[in-house]
């Protein structure tokens, strides 16, 4: 499958293959621009929904660094050092393969927005998904790198955010207190 992808993406126009390369880093920042926009818009709600909108970007972390000790034990070379013609340059022999980290940002990116403001779901989750999936067009991962990737991402992430709601709850709360008149 992924020299079926590969193939096809070299016989797509150029302005693709960079949208592709870029996109993807691109979307990331999207991704930051919807934190901080989620962040705003619950800066006066409960104090657990600020929490939330505080912890997401934690669960992503959190989750990269699941990943990046996944691909330190696994060690999976990268597709694209079998001679494959690709779009993308492929990165340094120390860089693994499996899971791809850009799947486990956006999709822990997705997830964790979802937790904080549930209307997102419709652009995020999509968003999300053709990021990743551009990993593969692009030459740089295998599929299963981009599954695997993608669902570590998209329950690791919430459940990281979660779990530091308690923690962050408290601290709203008391920053709240101090910075309110009277």
């Amino acid at each position: 499958m992924y020299r079926d992808i590969a193939d096809y993406a070299l016989s797509t126009p150029g302005w693709l293959h960079t949208l592709a390369e870029v996109g993807t880093d691109a979307g990331l920042f999207v991704f930051m621009a919807l934190f901080g926009l989620c962040w705003w818009r619950a800066r006066r709600a409960d104090a657990r929904d600020l929490a939330i909108a505080i912890a997401g970007p934690a669960g992503v972390v959190g989750a990269y660094i699941v990943s990046e000790i996944l691909k330190l034990l696994i060690k999976e070379d990268r597709p694209c050092r079998g001679g494959v013609a690709t779009i993308a340059p492929c990165p340094p022999p120390t860089d693994w393969s499996f899971p791809s980290n850009h799947a486990v940002i956006a999709a822990g990116a997705a997830g964790t927005l979802i937790l904080a403001w549930r209307a997102l779901a419709w652009v995020v989750l999509p968003l999300a998904a053709v990021m990743a999936f551009s990993r593969v067009f692009v030459g740089v991962h295998y599929p299963h790198d981009v599954a695997a990737g993608f669902l570590l991402g998209l329950v690791l992430a919430p459940l990281f955010a979660l779990l530091l709601v308690g923690a962050v709850t408290p601290v709203v709360r008391l920053v709240r207190s101090r910075l309110s008149p009277g």
